[in-house]
């Protein structure tokens, strides 16, 4: 199993895909490679394509500590180090994208093209009540009912319609997928300490902000504010997909981020 050490000594999970400039690709919540399993063989094409399960999640250290973006961006640029990578593209969903603002940010240098995928700038009051919600099921009621109820919020309505046995699946799993509820609940409290918003501006490298416009978890609006506020940055809204558009309607996330990538 390929894994890198940290400087900590936690163990990362990682892949690696394909040949050509790298490009990172950074899960959400999550955390795990294989949110991207769908869409690995078309980057591969272009890319050297470099996935891992954040600490804390799948293959990787389920390590008990006081997790935070910035550690966790720390972590990406660790595999970065360790693969010998000086530069990459990066696209980043979600949590992803948030680990992808303060890389572009605090070493703006190593990041060629950046993609923010479903992501935001800042906390308000809608996502922190979504998340303490989320949080409160998690902890009082246990990660079957966690991913029951995220599910909802995750897919649009006509996937969860279509997929019930797979929801059902992953729901008689959750026990085994989250094995240490603590650790995503610190995960949880760093996602909603997330700000960057007033540090958008030092982005220099060319930018995608790219979301849909049913998402329920980062509203359209986190994704119009991020186009307005990074300086080089294009701006897409797809119609529809929900937060996991990137899956729900592949074929145009791929056409889009690859348009972007490639131009």
């Amino acid at each position: 199993m390929p894994e890198i050490t940290l400087r900590d000594g936690a163990t990362l999970y990682y892949e690696t895909h394909g040949s050509g400039p790298p490009l990172m690709l950074v899960s959400g919540l999550g955390g795990i490679a294989s949110f991207w399993q769908a869409h690995v063989e078309a980057f591969a094409r272009h890319f050297t394509v470099i996935l891992h399960d954040h600490r804390g999640t799948g293959r990787s250290a389920l390590s008990r500590i006081d997790y935070s973006v910035p550690q966790m961006a720390d972590d990406a640029l660790q595999l970065m180090d360790a693969l010998g990578v000086a530069q990459a593209h990066y696209l980043g969903h979600s949590t992803g994208g948030a680990m992808g603002q303060v890389i572009a940010t605090d070493h703006g240098a190593r990041l060629l093209k950046l993609v923010l995928c479903g992501t935001w700038a800042k906390t308000d009051a809608f996502f922190r009540r979504l998340f303490e919600v989320r949080a409160l099921m998690l902890e009082h009621l246990g990660p079957a009912a966690y991913s029951k109820a995220s599910a909802l919020a995750l897919h649009m309505p006509s996937w969860v319609r279509d997929h019930d046995a797979d929801l059902a699946a992953a729901e008689a799993m959750a026990g085994q997928t989250i094995p240490v509820p603590q650790i995503l609940l610190s995960r949880i409290a760093a996602i909603v300490a997330h700000d960057r918003r007033e540090r958008l501006r030092e982005i220099a490298c060319p930018t995608l902000a790219l979301g849909a416009r049913d998402d329920q978890v980062t509203p359209a609006y986190f994704t119009e504010e991020i186009g307005m506020l990074v300086p080089d940055c294009r701006t897409v809204v797809l119609p529809y997909g929900g937060h996991f558009f990137p899956n729900a309607v592949p074929e145009t996330f791929r056409q889009v981020v690859l348009d972007f990538l490639l131009g």
